[in-house]
């Protein structure tokens, strides 16, 4: 089974999708991290993002592996290392480069491969598993989920800030020459505002469990 959620930063899908996976237990994996992944390692090699071609070179030598929902590179646990403000800056722009999206792409379905899984990104639901069984897509404004951000307390910008940065992701992601943000065909949409993880995780479960009775009981 594959439950794919997509959605902008900060619509709540991390959270919501690691929770799934906790409490449904399987295996979850977040996308972005593998995007992030790759541009910590090349943030550490001294590698320019928008040398697309040393980035791409990078990518397909860097070994990473998912192990009880944490992820490493090159048999580091770099988990705690992927949230500050360079990498929130650079991920975006190596993520938009059309063959590190197939890389990460071939990578999570290669991972996914036989399991049970919780997986949530930006094109989960439209390019990597357009035919999963549960698709979602997790919504919220801009001001509700730049003030989530700030709450998290893992970012030194202001909230004006990470409003301003927020909205330049989001341009970013929804103008990706490939597998940019959008609500695919099919998709259950839900906006988050005003919901709690709790609240979140009962409506979604709502639409799980009608397929899944042996698994969500």
């Amino acid at each position: 089974m594959v439950i794919a959620i997509d959605g902008p930063a900060g619509s709540g899908k991390s959270t919501i999708a690691r929770l799934l996976a906790e409490r449904l237990q399987v295996t979850y994996i977040n996308s972005g991290n593998i995007y992030r992944v790759l541009t910590l390692g090349c943030l550490k090699k001294g590698i320019e993002i928008k040398n697309s071609d040393s980035v791409i070179a990078f990518a397909e030598q860097a070994h990473i592996a998912y192990r009880e929902g944490e992820i490493f590179l090159d048999r580091e646990n770099v988990d705690a290392l992927l949230h500050s403000d360079e990498i929130d800056k650079n991920a975006p722009l190596l993520s938009a480069i059309v063959p590190i999206r197939r890389i990460v792409n071939g990578l999570i379905r290669k991972i996914s491969k036989g399991i049970d899984v919780v997986v949530e990104g930006r094109d989960m639901t439209s390019v990597v598993f357009p035919d999963a069984e549960h698709r979602f897509y997790l919504d919220a404004s801009i001001e509700t989920r730049a003030k989530r951000r700030f709450e998290q307390g893992t970012s030194e910008l202001s909230l004006e800030e990470i409003t301003a940065a927020i909205q330049r992701r989001d341009q970013i992601d929804r103008n990706k020459a490939e597998g940019s943000l959008k609500i695919a065909e099919g998709v259950t949409v839900l906006d988050t505002m005003g919901l709690t993880i709790e609240q979140t995780y009962d409506k979604l479960l709502a639409y799980i469990r009608p397929q899944n009775k042996k698994m969500v009981s």
